[in-house]
């Protein structure tokens, strides 16, 4: 039995840390890299181009949040039951948080965001002060805030999942 649990905790930090890892990239690497590069080789419409690739990166980094979030949940209470500890329940409210931010920045945030954009048509021809706008933008501060509050709960399940092994 404790080859199993063993095998389940290490899935569990293999998939947030694999996670965690491609989220970092993308939030790091990836988004600054092509808006900085369209902009730099000033290729027309270079916000849009940036936007329609960051939008479907984004996409992948947020199902897939929300099914290892999910995942690690459904796995944690299958193979270990329901504990009455306090590490337990955090590790569970951190997969949690992991799921319902990336499902929230997906299936909410993004779907406006998306929604506003083909409202604008050229999102850099729209007033700053447009209310479409001044909408998107507020759009993507929650949707920034979402995917860090998911990363910062997949740190702190990947340290309670170290520090609190299945038994």
């Amino acid at each position: 039995m404790k080859g199993i649990a063993r095998a389940v905790n290490n899935t569990r930090l293999f998939l947030l840390s694999s996670w965690l890892g491609a989220a970092v990239f993308f939030s790091v690497v990836v988004a600054p890299a092509v808006f900085g590069t369209l902009h730099a080789f000033n290729v027309m419409n270079a916000n849009e181009i940036a936007g329609t690739i960051v939008t479907r990166s984004l996409a992948v980094i947020n199902v897939s949040g929300f099914v290892i979030g999910l995942i690690a949940l459904a796995v944690t209470l299958i193979a270990e039951g329901i504990k009455h500890q306090l590490s337990y329940f955090l590790t569970n409210a951190a997969f949690l948080v992991i799921a319902v931010s990336t499902g929230t920045g997906q299936w909410v945030i993004a779907a406006k965001m998306r929604a506003l954009r083909v409202s604008m048509v050229v999102i850099d021809q729209v007033p700053f002060d447009d209310a479409r706008r001044v909408a998107f933008n507020n759009l993507h501060h929650y949707s920034v805030i979402l995917l860090g509050t998911a990363m910062c709960a997949a740190i702190a399940a990947i340290f309670l999942t170290r520090v609190r092994p299945a038994e």
